[in-house]
């Protein structure tokens, strides 16, 4: 390998060519330089950006084309005619700067692009939005992406799902600096969207650390490989030099529905981040670093808990506390102290009472009673149904150091991350058989606290190799996810139970190596680029066990059930109490699993200007899994131009997803709570386990899709505005889905032995259930006007209209027929989340005004009506559309520092409450734990966030 690696350096180097060297200045039309500047020379990987004066330096021989590319600018190329060449740059097109993905072209900017490409200045919006997480910049930015923070949802607490065009977070492929990016550790089996889905872990890579995004809303598979369906969102890093950049960032919910909507402030957060380069030799290179540390403070939206707390039962302990007894006794078979104690509260007891009698007069509500009996009130029972508490650090660089002057180059980049989340559960109420009350007389709240830790580097090199432009590279990422379970308690042990739990955990590893080669041919057509390339891919994913409380479950003996014979500890009542630590019950040994895979890949990309106004491109990407066998996909697309000003473009793709390993052998025990907040103790199998078999669940298989999008692009140079409008149409087969819940017949079947080794009465698993089909329509306006002498105004409009439904019959197999078990293969909450449960619709309108030292940003984003998920159609809730406000002012103090102070949904707006009652047929409320849906997403319940921001840049 060594002998490679040195055998390809020797190449790129050897055919190395020196150039003289090409300077000049670029500026705008009013005479001000333009930092920032992408600078190429065509057809080749050469190119630098110019410094803060607007001034470059490149190579490159005399006839050969330079092309200019900047945000909100129009394209420029001009031929080298000697060493020095200075541009002036004209502003009106805002999506111009020349793009890594859609295209292998090095020269193909996103509004020539043959599939809609959407660039966002991140650096820009750093400054002036509210939004200081990835995530939630792009789905206050983006067209057709959406991702909210989510609650009550276990792990899924600390990882925002995102999505784009409606599809799952599975089915988008991120990329940094056009190289592949991998996933999260974490499978969404809760109650969100994109449940049974992995997705990228966007919040992992510091906001600071990038300069734009490229987000591509088309299909990708033939060119990018699996996950690409939906689109592609490539990352690409900040390579200033010679700039410290300091942003601090803090800020609060300042909103009527604060503190369990009693008001006032909650939520801090404060973000601070660093970002400095250095030059490396005197051709360009570079390194770049970027650190950065966030605190996320929690909230809670819930107000008041509305159901039973405490039976007749818990005062008979709270009586026997004060007197010194030990609570644990009276669940001894005597009942002489059950009925002493319940006489002292006032109960009368029969004094020959039986147990059994006893169960049924102790059982009655005694709530109201009670609860002034302790000096307490109902919202001392509340969950934290609102943002989970989060702190985190990560660390990002970005090396590139140029070989020779004819764009051979070493380069490199990756980052490690760290962060800690902690979200509560349900809360786990006195008259609960799972609550030990000896231990919590008054119930307890159960907190999941987890360790998310990232690590990813590339290193690669390109150049020419004869004439063409090569790139070999290597990318490893690794994403583990460890959970701690604290203030529980594993009930079946009774006293003897710890309060803390190491639950295990489970880990996801990448390795992806590739070369990629490409050739551009000014003399075939109007210009043709041949790209071919491979990829060889590893992947890896681990479960690793918790404590031996965490997922146990125990006899009244203290001793763990292994066999059917052996009984559980019970409750006064005679209820079997649950094992395992509260709220997630820990990984076992049966649990664990170790499993890789490698898939091989080769693709070709040619791409052509057949004439000047006629672009063609056409793809086709083969690839081949070790544990799935081969797949081949194409993508052929066309560009027109029908004049200087219209573009008119089409593309068709075939694609696939190939299930992750995730979805393949995750497999757990977890509490998951039912429509009316009810708990059951859910196994997740593996899709090759005995109880898929008995079920007849089929092995998985992959995803494959169609896709055909059509739109057009309008250039507007004089009134410096630019139009994209594309519809598209998606259709996927054999959509990998997590099922709902099957329930063990209960008649000591081979299927109850299962579920009860699991400790679990109902079993759930992924599937290749359902056919779905998208479409609908992105529209892109944006514009740039000087106002005056001293004043820019720039307007963007994003819209998106789509709709996603389930297409066909639910494919089940025979088996699941005959028992009449296909609803519950896909159940209806499933198809809510998969169609509803995120807006249709989503309208952004964003305006910038740039006026001497003053900036005054300006967004409104209109979010589409969703429907809350349930299982019973009758309660399925329609909750209407919204529009949010977000507003900031930006004064630069000195060209060092900025002030910037604003708000994030200005007017306080709120998703629509989830109602008290639904024609008669009851509530999504489950008892007043949820006054807003956390099935169905649109903005969150945050409300009003009001922030302030200091930016630094030392020069």
């Amino acid at each position: 390998m060594k002998k490679n690696y040195l055998l390809l350096f020797l190449i790129l180097f050897s055919y190395s060519l020196f150039a003289q060297k090409v300077s000049g200045v670029v500026i705008d039309e009013n005479n001000e330089p333009l930092s920032g500047v992408t600078i190429i020379v065509k057809g080749t990987l050469s190119g630098t950006i110019t410094d803060f004066d607007g001034k470059y330096e490149i190579k490159a021989d005399i006839g050969q084309k330079l092309v200019f590319s900047y945000v909100g600018y129009n394209n420029l190329e001009k031929s080298v005619e000697g060493t020095t060449l200075n541009v002036i740059m004209k502003a009106g097109v805002s999506l111009q700067e020349i793009t890594l993905i859609g295209s292998r072209n090095p020269a193909r900017t996103a509004v020539n692009s043959l599939s809609p490409v959407d660039v966002i200045d991140v650096t820009e919006l750093a400054s002036v939005s509210p939004q200081v997480n990835l995530n939630q910049i792009l789905n206050f930015v983006a067209p057709s992406f959406t991702s909210n923070t989510q609650t009550i949802a276990d792990g899924t607490d600390h990882i925002d799902p995102a999505s784009l065009r409606g599809l799952g977070p599975d089915q988008v492929l991120v990329l940094i600096n056009g190289k592949r990016r991998h996933t999260s550790s974490l499978v969404n089996v809760n109650g969100t969207f994109g449940r049974g889905s992995v997705g990228t872990d966007l919040n992992a890579i510091p906001t600071a650390s990038i300069r734009r995004i490229e987000v591509l809303r088309d299909g990708a598979a033939a060119q990018y490989g699996s996950d690409a369906i939906a689109g592609v969102i490539n990352i690409v890093l900040d390579n200033a030099t010679d700039e410290l950049k300091l942003i601090v960032t803090t800020g609060a919910n300042f909103t009527k529905n604060a503190n369990e909507q009693t008001g006032g402030v909650d939520g801090a957060t404060t973000n601070i981040s660093a970002n400095y380069g250095l030059k490396l030799g005197d051709r360009g290179g570079y390194i770049n670093f970027t650190g950065d540390f966030d605190y996320r403070d929690d909230y809670n939206r819930m107000k008041e808990w509305e159901g039973s707390i405490f039976n007749r039962y818990n005062t008979i302990e709270r009586v026997a506390s004060n007197d010194g007894y030990d609570i644990s006794k009276l669940l001894d078979n005597d009942v002489a102290d059950v009925i002493k104690y319940g006489n002292q509260a006032g109960f009368n007891l029969d004094p020959n009472a039986s147990k059994a009698d006893l169960r049924t007069i102790l059982s009655a509500n005694n709530t109201d009673a009670e609860l002034a009996s302790r000096n307490m009130t109902r919202s001392d029972f509340n969950m934290r149904v609102g943002q989970s508490e989060v702190r985190g650090g990560r660390f990002f660089t970005n090396f590139s150091l140029p070989l020779d002057d004819k764009g051979s180059e070493l380069y490199s980049f990756g980052g490690l991350s760290s962060r800690t989340g902690n979200s509560g559960g349900f809360y786990r109420l006195p008259n609960q058989s799972r609550t030990y009350t000896p231990a919590y007389i008054n119930g307890f709240l159960p907190e999941i606290n987890s360790t998310i830790s990232d690590q990813s580097l590339s290193v690669g090199i390109k150049g020419k190799v004869g004439n063409w432009n090569a790139d070999f590279s290597n990318t490893y990422g690794r994403n583990a996810f460890a959970y701690v379970i604290g203030n529980t308690f594993n009930a079946s042990l009774q006293n003897a139970s710890p309060t803390t739990f190491d639950a295990g955990g489970f880990n996801f590893s990448q390795n992806t190596v590739n070369l990629d080669l490409n050739n551009f041919y000014e003399d075939i057509f109007s210009g043709l680029n041949v790209a071919f390339g491979a990829e060889y891919r590893l992947e890896k994913y681990e479960i690793v066990a918790g404590q031996k409380d965490s997922y146990e479950q125990y006899t009244a003996a203290g001793e763990a059930i292994t066999t059917s014979t052996q009984q559980p500890s019970v409750d006064f009542f005679g209820s079997a109490r649950p094992g395992g630590s509260q709220v997630f019950p820990g990984f076992s040994p049966k649990n664990e699993v170790n499993r890789g895979r490698n898939s091989v890949a080769g693709y070709i990309d040619l791409e052509a200007d057949i004439t000047d106004s006629f672009l063609l491109s056409l793809a086709t990407r083969f690839e081949n899994y070790s544990d799935f066998g081969s797949t081949i996909n194409f993508k052929l697309a066309a560009l027109l131009k029908v004049n200087e000003s219209l573009n008119l473009r089409v593309a068709g793709n075939t694609g696939f997803r190939a299930p992750s390993l995730h979805q393949l052998y995750f497999n757990s025990t977890s509490t998951i709570f039912d429509q009316n907040g009810d708990p059951q103790e859910v196994g997740t199998f593996a899709n090759d386990s005995r109880a898929a078999k008995l079920l007849g669940i089929p092995e998985l298989k992959q995803e494959t899709s169609r896709s055909i999008s059509a739109g057009f692009t309008v250039k507007l140079p004089e009134a410096r505005v630019n139009i994209t409008l594309d519809g598209y149409f998606v259709g996927i087969d054999d959509r990998v889905v997590y099922t709902g819940q099957f329930e063990g017949p209960g008649t000591g079947t081979e299927l109850d032995n299962l579920l009860s080794q699991a400790n679990a009465t109902a079993a759930s698993f992924f599937a290749n259930a359902i056919d779905t089909e998208s479409k609908g329509i992105d529209l892109v306006i944006t514009q740039s006007m000087n106002i005056g002498s001293n004043m820019i105004l720039k307007n963007d409009l994003s819209a998106t209209f789509s709709k996603t439904k389930q297409v066909g019959p639910i494919n089940a197999s025979r088996v699941l027929e005959d028992a009449g078990l296909v609803d519950t293969y896909f159940p209806e909450d499933s198809r809510i989340y998969l169609e509803k449960a995120v807006p249709s619709t989503k309208v952004n309108l964003s305006n910038t005004l740039s006026m001497g030292d003053f900036t005054f940003f300006l967004r409104n984003v209109y979010f589409g009506e969703v429907t809350e998920a349930t299982t019973d159609i009758n309660l399925q809730e329609v909750l209407s559309s919204k529009i949010v406000t977000d507003l900031s002012v930006g004064y630069k103090v000195s060209d060092s520092f900025l002030v910037t102070v604003g708000a994030n949904n200005l007017f306080d707006i709120y998703p629509d409450r989830l109602s008290k009652d639904i024609n008669g047929m009851g509530n999504n409320r489950s008892d007043g734990r949820f006054d807003w849906s956390r099935r169905a997403q649109q903005f969150g319940v945050g409300g009003r966030f009001l922030f302030a921001r200091l930016s630094i840049s030392l020069k």
